[in-house]
């Protein structure tokens, strides 16, 4: 596994699951004036130079591309922070640490988008990095002890990409330890499946004719 998602296992593509971290909100510190925006989603601003405002992921990421504004760095992505996370991730074995649902795609965002505004920025990947090995090596591990007799798997602050790449691993592991433990099962529904669909008889049937 190793971090990677196949795009055949998994529900949604690394993209997509992108897509939906894009509304996590943000802080920004604009440095023009500008009118709210109205949108669908709703309104944002206005906009005044130096004075902090929180937006969607998505519109800071715009106005960072336009030079409109910094991104402020998320408290959580902090190395004093991230330190403190790894080492708690590696001392407990089968606990995961708190983090925001969308750590893994809003710091590739900001890294992509905005790598200046974020202090320390190669330590800051490297912790990051450093996390996500160790979670998946520890989601790695737990599906090496799942046995016939395991109906339901409860993994606790895994994240979306992690939940996404997880999923498919864990339901098709279960389903074939069901198929194995459960041959009898199997063969009825297969025998059901092949059997030939029965009309009921509702009588003789009644020709139609044209007027």
């Amino acid at each position: 596994m190793a971090g990677q998602s196949d795009p055949h296992l998994s529900i949604f593509s690394p993209s997509e699951v992108e897509f939906v971290a894009e509304d996590e909100v943000v802080e920004i510190v604009p440095n023009i004036r500008m009118d709210a925006l109205n949108m669908i989603c709703g309104d944002f601003g206005p906009f005044f130079p130096q004075i902090p405002c929180k937006v969607p992921l998505w519109l800071a990421v715009a106005l960072k591309k336009r030079g409109k504004c910094t991104i402020r760095t998320p408290d959580w992505m902090t190395v004093d922070r991230l330190t403190q996370v790894l080492d708690a991730e590696r001392e407990s074995p089968r606990e995961f640490q708190p983090l925001p649902f969308h750590y893994i795609e809003i710091s590739k965002l900001l890294f992509d988008h905005a790598r200046d505004d974020i202090s320390d920025a190669y330590l800051v990947r490297s912790l990051i990095e450093d996390i996500r090995d160790v979670r998946f090596h520890k989601v790695e591990s737990g599906l090496e002890t799942i046995s016939g007799r395991t109906h339901a798997v409860k993994l606790k602050n895994l994240s979306a990409m992690e939940v996404n790449i997880v999923r498919p691993f864990m339901v098709r592991t279960l389903q074939a330890f069901y198929k194995h433990d459960s041959p009898q099962m199997i063969q009825q529904a297969d025998n059901t499946g092949s059997r030939p669909t029965q009309v009921a008889d509702r009588g003789p049937r009644r020709d139609l004719r044209r007027r």
